[in-house]
């Protein structure tokens, strides 16, 4: 099974990517974690954002790959705790199907992806910067997989 992170925004920090690819390393390839960014369209002064959004989230459902499960990072998604996502990563993993994880951009999902997805996952009730989402789900990923794999990692 491959998690696919289809996530709005390619310009990331050196932080960002170092961050995220410290985490996506740990993954086994029973679950490797893959990053794919989708350039975020300009927003000027006059841009019609509602388009902007839209045509940002056809642009990541064109790349779920054919019968992924797709979970939806949303704000007014389910919360999960470090172990319940430990028990999802479990389920994705029996289920063998590829997941695919969206992140919106700056405005968020567009409703097509909500629409689309199969979970809606809320990391937090806080509004994160979408840089450090991507980092946030690499790490919990690794985190969820160590529970399961009675890996020391996770101390809880």
């Amino acid at each position: 099974m491959n998690i696919h992170l289809i996530a709005v925004g390619d310009k990331m920090p050196p932080w960002v990517q170092e961050g995220y690819q410290e985490y996506a390393r740990r993954l086994p390839s029973e679950c490797a974690l893959k990053l794919l960014e989708i350039s975020a369209r300009h927003r000027g002064k006059n841009a019609d954002i509602a388009r902007i959004a839209r045509d940002e989230g056809r642009a990541m459902l064109k790349a779920v790959p054919r019968s992924s499960r797709v979970i939806a990072l949303e704000v007014n998604g389910r919360s999960w705790r470090t172990e319940d996502l430990a028990r999802q990563l479990q389920n994705w993993l029996a289920d063998g199907r590829d997941v695919s994880l969206l992140v919106g951009g700056p405005e968020g999902l567009a409703p097509e992806c909500r629409e689309r997805a199969d979970q809606l996952w809320s990391l937090s009730p806080l509004t994160l910067p979408h840089p450090l989402v991507r980092v946030v789900i690499a790490e919990q990923l690794y985190r969820a997989w160590s529970i399961l794999n009675n890996h020391p990692y996770h101390r809880a």
